[in-house]
């Protein structure tokens, strides 16, 4: 493999400002996952009765049999658990990730959702595992679920999350062209866009660690202490990370059968009321923030060098290491994704190229480059990208005296080291260089030539990032 798919730079060190409405310090999101009569059970034409996210510890499915205990938890989420967490949020802006059969089987619930303003966006036709299923099997499903929430909502869905997905869920979700965004993502604090074929897709990344799930789980909650500590705990810090211009969102995952329990609702409300009692704080829909998002950050389309092929690859990078365009050829052959789709990705590729090379080769890149303020450079025979460096330290206009002291040190140094002086000029002045250039001299080779390696190194740093941006 020498494309690697996964995004591991995501936005990097500098995230852009979400620019929140009102100059909100952060975005809260409450997801209600409505799940109750679309979970696994033989009356749904299942296998096998449910085992995920109960208060049964060690549930396993029962192979062709209803199971009572399980059934009756769900049950639970839709007959009591809805209509507690109904009552406490339904003045807040709530997003529902509705399993379009449970929806079905639940009209008094559907009404008081849309009632209560909220989003209703879908959670899959079934609640289910998507993991095994073939494509063309949950393309099919993708579109009945949309087909049959439409039908029971009243309008389509704009949101897709399935939960227990498959490597090819989002793509298929992508691909309908529904959807504004779709959350079937952990990745990330903000939303991001990926590109699906020629389509821009929106991903609105959810939660599973600010989440009621972990009451259902070995290594999670215990009691609703610690469930509102950890809320109040992201909440604190991502607060924070927005007072000081950096404002993020906060995704909380709740579900009827868990969260709708009375210990744990009234957690949920002390940390409701805990986040509502400062100034600055946005509670949205996730359908809210995907269209703030697609306002205030479209998408962009720009060069991604890890999808070009070698010879575009060589084109655009050919000409970063002075007339090596062999290190280019080799970069491309190396393990690349979009984490070198940056100046210091492509850098990283290239470096690794020149680092790995033997001697020789090093060398050959070193003699590659011109005499500063040589007569290469007199006679405008440089190659573009070192005719605007030398230019950018005044290089192009010495006066002769200075002329002189640069041709007298420029053969010096490579009667003794057998290649040119080599510095980063973007990186310095006229005066710099020159004292550069005195102190250098007195180098033995091996310090020198290590010297100019990282100065050829970083030469095609500056290169890339006035090519890629910083």
């Amino acid at each position: 493999m020498v494309r690697y798919p996964r995004d591991m730079i995501g936005y990097g060190a500098t995230p852009p400002a979400a620019a929140w409405p009102d100059g909100a310090r952060i975005a809260v999101q409450i997801v209600l996952n409505y799940e109750e009569g679309g979970e696994n059970c033989v009356l749904h034409g299942d296998p096998a009765s449910e085992a995920f996210l109960s208060e049964i510890t060690g549930a396993q499915p029962w192979a062709g049999q209803r199971h009572w205990n399980m059934e009756t938890i769900y049950e639970y989420g839709a007959r009591a658990g809805f209509w507690r967490l109904h009552r406490m949020l339904k003045d807040v802006p709530v997003t529902v990730y509705g399993v379009a059969t449970a929806l079905a089987r639940c009209p008094e619930q559907v009404a008081a959702m849309k009632s209560a303003g909220w989003e209703i966006a879908s959670h899959g036709l079934k609640w289910v595992e998507h993991k095994d299923m073939p494509e063309a099997e949950e393309r099919a499903a993708i579109d009945e679920a949309i087909r049959l929430h439409t039908e029971v909502v009243g309008e389509r869905p704009r949101g897709w999350y399935t939960g227990r997905c498959s490597m090819d869920t989002v793509r298929l979700a992508a691909e309908t062209g529904a959807f504004d965004y779709v959350a079937d993502s952990y990745a990330d604090d903000l939303p991001y866009w990926i590109r699906v074929g020629e389509r821009d897709q929106l991903i609105v990344p959810y939660t599973l660690d600010v989440n009621d799930m972990r009451f259902a789980i070995q290594a999670g909650f215990t009691n609703g202490d610690q469930f509102e500590a950890y809320i109040r705990d992201s909440f604190d810090q991502l607060y924070a990370e927005g007072q000081a211009g950096a404002p993020k969102m906060l995704s909380i995952g709740l579900h009827c059968r868990l969260a709708g329990r009375p210990g744990r609702a009234a957690a949920l409300k002390r940390a409701l009321d805990y986040m509502a009692s400062f100034d600055g704080v946005w509670f949205a829909t996730r359908l809210q923030i995907a269209e703030h998002w697609t306002a205030q950050h479209p998408p962009v389309r720009r060069l991604r060098p890890s999808e070009l092929d070698r010879e575009a690859y060589v084109a655009e990078f050919g000409g970063v290491f002075e007339h090596s365009p062999w290190i280019a050829e080799a970069a491309h052959g190396l393990e690349q994704g979009p984490a070198h789709d940056s100046a210091q990705g492509v850098h990283a590729a290239l470096t690794r190229v020149f680092r790995s090379a033997t001697e020789d080769q090093r060398l050959g890149v070193l003699t590659a480059h011109p005499d500063l303020a040589g007569k290469l450079a007199q006679a405008k025979r440089l190659t573009v990208e070192s005719t605007a460096e030398q230019a950018s330290a005044g290089l192009d206009a010495l006066t002769d005296d200075e002329r002189a002291a640069f041709t007298e040190l420029n053969d010096a140094y490579t009667a003794k080291f057998g290649f040119p002086f080599i510095i980063a000029v973007r990186d310095n002045t006229k005066a710099t260089i020159m004292e550069a250039f005195r102190r250098r001299i007195a180098n033995d080779r091996d310090a020198e030539f290590a010297e100019a390696c990282r100065q050829v190194e970083r030469i095609a740093e500056l290169r890339l990032q006035e090519k890629l941006g910083a």
